[in-house]
């Protein structure tokens, strides 16, 4: 135990902004954006299970990265809508180790998915008549409870190894809901191991993981590339350009936020990447993608 200090049960976040008359705006900013982030997923969620031309492995990838989207917004938008409400920003060292798991379980299912996702438009355009055959339901199943699981094992060492540490910094965590670094920089213990660790993985299974996830893309460029028919060429290109788009933002903002915790955009990065990455992905997908265009027009045909 580190002499003269006291040990601290209750931890306080950044926030959006110190000002109080910002926070009012800021929250109804926020919940209009927490709002459309679920319906805007649950749409897409709900005309794959109804609409039988999206019952394909592309859509059943689309439909769960929708509620991954989801599920990691509701882990951080909630307590932060709360916190601009009551202006408190405070949090126990338990919530916050608590929100930092389920945080990167999804974070780290969605990786996962992304690279799953990689493969399937690998296997379409590079092998589109052995399509049916190796993207079957069963492998589709297994493919995605592999993210899942991979998602739940992952963070674990990371939370477990938080519960040993002490916090006694009266620095409040510089971000609006809990993130592993912004937490390690409170600790008052020795973060060494944490750190190594998060090195090793992001290294070891963050590389493989990109690797895995821009390398099909390769093969698929080179195929597109050898098609003659013009028209075949900009449906591949169209096919890709929606999960592309989605990858590297959420890459980018990804790697601003990890890489350089203590800059002055982290923040920025961090209420990107956590809010409203979730937002932008089924517009990117909905206004892209010509298939769910259709199943939108006859849905709305339908209920009238």
């Amino acid at each position: 135990m580190i002499k003269n200090e006291t040990v601290l049960y209750i931890l306080v976040l950044s926030g959006l902004s110190d000002l109080p008359s910002l926070q009012l705006p800021l929250f109804l900013v926020f919940l209009l954006v927490y709002l459309m982030t679920l319906t805007g997923n649950l749409l897409i969620v709900l005309l794959i299970c109804t609409d039988s031309h999206l019952q394909t492995p592309m859509y059943f990838f689309l439909g769960t990265l929708a509620c991954l989207d989801m599920g990691y917004s509701s882990v951080t938008t909630p307590r932060m809508l709360f916190d601009l409400y009551a202006q408190r920003r405070l949090i126990s060292v338990q919530a916050c180790i608590t929100q930092i798991y389920f945080f990167l379980f999804l974070i780290n299912s969605e990786i996962v998915l992304l690279a799953v996702m990689s493969y399937d438009r690998y296997v379409a355009i590079c092998h589109p008549l052995h399509y049916t055959q190796i993207m079957h339901w069963k492998t589709c199943v297994l493919l995605v409870s592999v993210a899942l699981t991979f998602g739940l094992i992952q963070p674990l060492p990371h939370t477990l190894s938080l519960l040993n540490l002490i916090f006694c910094s009266s620095k409040p965590l510089q971000s609006f809901f809990c993130d592993l670094p912004q937490l390690l920089q409170v600790s008052c213990g020795d973060t060494f191991i944490n750190l190594l660790f998060i090195l090793f993985c992001g290294i070891l299974f963050g590389g493989g993981i990109l690797f895995l996830t821009f390398y099909p893309y390769i093969i698929i460029l080179k195929t597109i590339l050898k098609i003659p028919s013009k028209a075949m060429r900009s449906k591949a290109f169209s096919t890709c350009s929606s999960h592309l788009t989605v990858v590297f933002i959420f890459y980018g903002t990804t790697f601003c936020n990890y890489l350089d915790p203590n800059a002055k955009d982290s923040r920025a990065a961090s209420l990107f990447y956590a809010v409203l990455t979730p937002l932008l992905n089924p517009l990117i997908y909905s206004l892209r993608n010509q298939d769910l265009k259709k199943s939108i027009t006859r849905s709305i045909h339908q209920g009238k």
